[in-house]
């Protein structure tokens, strides 16, 4: 897990007016935000990436398409900009994203104490899953889910994410 400064906040979202290392923020269960984007297609199903076995949080787990730490200088929207180009080779803009809402989520794994205001985006792209360029270190595979595989558990090693049911009925509202 790459360390880098991000900004802190109460339980209610208020900026704190600090800023500390992402690993301080874990070891002390400090508030922080992060993106996650979940990129689907015209046919209704959720790009999920596989983590990358070396990450300390859920290794070998499928997961959202997109996610990461909103770092001290960037917006919400900077950082999921950034971490789609990042993790999957594709650039976007902020006008193809769609902002849907923030997620509260507090939870531990493992040494890792992760309290987090997830900013939560779609991305409606139709792509072939071989021409996206995986940053190792974070991402080992990324392919196309039907949505009612998410729901029924019949992926193995699929993150249990606060948000699946819902994100899933609002795609099927976009179609």
């Amino acid at each position: 897990m790459a360390d880098e400064l991000i900004k802190i906040y109460d339980e209610n979202n208020t900026y704190s007016g600090k800023n500390l290392m992402k690993s301080v923020a874990h070891k002390e269960g400090l508030w922080h935000r992060t993106v996650h984007i979940c990129i689907y297609n015209s046919k209704g199903q959720i790009l999920l990436q596989k983590r990358a076995a070396r990450k300390e949080l859920l290794p070998d787990m499928w997961d959202i398409s997109v996610a990461g730490h909103i770092n001290s200088k960037q917006t919400e929207l900077d950082a999921a900009i950034c971490e789609i180009s990042e993790e999957i080779g594709i650039d976007v803009k902020e006008s193809d994203l769609d902002f849907f809402k923030i997620y509260k989520f507090a939870g531990t794994y493992r040494n890792i104490i992760n309290n987090e205001f997830f900013y939560f985006y779609f991305l409606k792209l139709d792509l072939d899953t071989n021409s996206l360029v995986l940053q190792e270190s974070e991402v080992a595979d990324a392919q196309w889910f039907e949505p009612s595989r998410v729901l029924d558990n019949s992926i193995d090693n699929l993150v249990q994410q606060i948000y699946w049911l819902e994100i899933i009925n609002k795609i099927k509202s976009l179609q």
